[in-house]
């Protein structure tokens, strides 16, 4: 058994800083919390450091971005051997930030099938390489032309790069329900869809509903049968409020949402998952004036909608988009949440608890006796200054120490 002590823990539930931090960990579990360090034992000071539960990212994407990617050509030149091996330094980062769980939110790349973040998640799980628990989705759901059909982004010409069924690219019933199963099958642990358009988008409105009301409620219908959610890539407030009628449990982004969106996600217990710090620090200097336009309107209503979803009551989870925002820089997420308006403990409580309830984890988002020894080290009190969570100093995954610092 180890012994970790150190300046104080963080409660998650009632949000206080509780002094000193003791923590027993045993295998891969906390089998105690609180009291006095046992000299007899084998301890490990932390010093003045406050440790906090592991942080969880609801939306990320561990294959695509990092170090080495030329983002203009990285459909063309990446096959999916590149793509995973890239992965591999997106997935040490993103750790080693403090982040011990992530949902990595949707292929929409060219893989030739292959769902690469299940095989990520379970070279990392097999402790082969260094990373977060991972939580994948396979492959975005996304009809052609939609904001996730990737020859969009490119505006390439027809036959050019074009993505199979398998790959997410579905019309009508049938064809969504074969992508889902396809998906499914294969691994993925829930499913993504894209149920508006983006920021990035070259064909249309971001708002704008993509999938008709029957198609949605199929892609929630064989998701929910077989015990998966569905999150739902949604901007436009109308398409918020026709996803969450369809049972949609999670909304990714929602910057466009109103106060009747807002209500019917309270109203019927659903998630919004938040990506607000790319709105401050997304680079769309070099996208078309178009986009360039889109972004300058979009952008600033995301500080207004999730001041508003937050004080109304929605359950909010932490996600980045990365690498909208540089994988290893997740932590900027929860910086920018306080500024525009969160208080610190709801936004941990964000990237931890209420994250775990999203994937329906019982075994970590709290620094509880039975959970997971997911644990993590920050050099002060990040009530007080959130930006310490920036700065992770020690981090442990399922009782084993990757990070540290101290």
């Amino acid at each position: 058994m180890l012994t970790l002590k150190a300046a104080g823990l963080l409660d998650v539930d009632s949000g206080e800083i509780i002094r000193p931090g003791v923590i027993r960990v045993e295998g891969d579990r906390i089998v105690g919390v609180g009291g006095s360090a046992d000299p007899s034992a084998e301890t490990l000071d932390l010093g003045d450091l406050i440790l906090l539960p592991g942080l969880m990212d609801m939306e990320v994407n561990l294959l695509m971005g990092g170090r080495g990617e030329n983002p203009g050509l990285s459909q063309v030149q990446d096959d999916p051997p590149t793509r995973v091996l890239r992965a591999v330094g997106n997935a040490r980062r993103t750790l080693r930030a403090g982040f011990t769980t992530v949902r990595n939110l949707g292929l929409f790349v060219k893989t030739g099938g292959y769902l690469l973040d299940v095989a990520l998640g379970k070279a990392i799980d097999a402790g082969w390489i260094e990373g977060p628990r991972v939580v994948p989705a396979g492959h975005a759901i996304t009809p052609t032309g939609g904001h996730l059909d990737p020859t969009m982004f490119a505006a390439f010409m027809p036959g050019v790069l074009e993505l199979t069924v398998e790959e997410g690219i579905a019309n009508g019933v049938d064809e969504i329900r074969k992508a889902v199963r396809y998906q499914i099958k294969h691994g993925a642990q829930l499913i993504k869809v894209c149920c508006s358009g983006g920021v990035m988008s070259l064909t249309g409105e971001a708002g704008a509903q993509h999938y008709s009301d029957e198609e949605l409620r199929v892609i929630v219908d064989e998701a929910h049968r077989r015990g998966l959610r569905v999150a739902a890539h949604t901007h436009g407030a109308e398409a918020v409020k026709h996803a969450v009628a369809c049972g949609i449990d999670c909304i990714e982004h929602g910057f466009l949402m109103d106060d009747e969106a807002i209500a019917m996600l309270v109203e019927h217990d659903r998630f919004l998952v938040t990506t607000r710090r790319l709105a401050e620090a997304m680079d769309v200097s070099k996208a078309p004036p178009v986009l360039q336009a889109k972004a300058a309107e979009m952008f600033p209503k995301a500080r207004t909608s999730i001041k508003a979803a937050y004080e109304a009551g929605v359950k909010i989870a932490v996600g980045t988009d990365a690498p909208a925002i540089p994988h290893g820089r997740n932590a900027d997420e929860l910086v920018t949440l306080v500024e525009w308006g969160m208080p610190p403990t709801a936004v941990l409580r964000a990237a931890t608890a209420t994250a775990a309830e999203l994937i329906n984890a019982t075994d970590r988002g709290r620094l509880a006796e039975g959970l997971l020894a997911d644990i993590i080290g920050v050099p002060g009190d990040p009530l007080s200054d959130i930006t310490v969570t920036q700065n992770v100093k020690f981090v442990m995954k399922g009782g084993q120490v990757y990070v540290n610092k101290n």
